[in-house]
């Protein structure tokens, strides 16, 4: 069977509401946690390709209430697990919002899972009951790549795919 295509508008901000839309049609329904993520994280690939060199979720470990633990990506290997006072996930967990940084070289205890990477954009996500539940994260070998339109498209993701 031949890959499909997905076509989003060239418009990044409208291009965050059509798949917006998508992601909350797809996983209408759905009661895994990891179906969501999963299904959040190939459109996103899908959407915007190489600009999101790994795009993934961290999920708060239960067990270790203080640290993250990879969940459903796409991209080069990722950190296992990072405690919440590490980079820019950890960061995010701890603050509890969206973090963009320009230059992850520049951001103090950074983690470089992968050496590649220059720029990213770290979300939150929250249950119904307001509960930290997971980190998205986006990287990019472009310096800057993220801007408030990504922040907000993101958070939409995030708040439609939990529904």
């Amino acid at each position: 069977m031949a890959e499909q295509q997905i076509q989003y508008s060239a418009d990044k901000a409208t291009a965050y509401r059509e798949l917006v839309a998508e992601i909350g049609s797809v996983v209408a329904g759905e009661t895994s946690r990891t179906a969501r993520y999963a299904t959040a994280v190939s459109l996103l690939k899908a959407a915007f390709g190489e600009r999101f060199f790994w795009c993934g979720f961290y999920e708060v470990d239960p067990l270790k209430q203080r640290e993250l633990v990879v969940g459903p990506y796409q991209g080069t290997l990722g950190c296992l697990r990072i405690p919440f006072d590490k980079g820019v996930c950890g960061a995010c967990a701890s603050t509890r919002e969206t973090i963009v940084v320009a230059d992850v070289h520049a951001f103090p205890g950074h983690i470089a899972c992968d050496s590649r990477s220059n720029s990213e954009i770290v979300v939150p996500v929250f249950d119904s009951a307001g509960a930290l539940v997971a980190v998205l994260d986006v990287d990019s070998t472009a310096f800057a790549a993220f801007d408030e339109v990504d922040a907000r498209g993101l958070e939409a993701v995030c708040r439609v795919m939990l529904g």
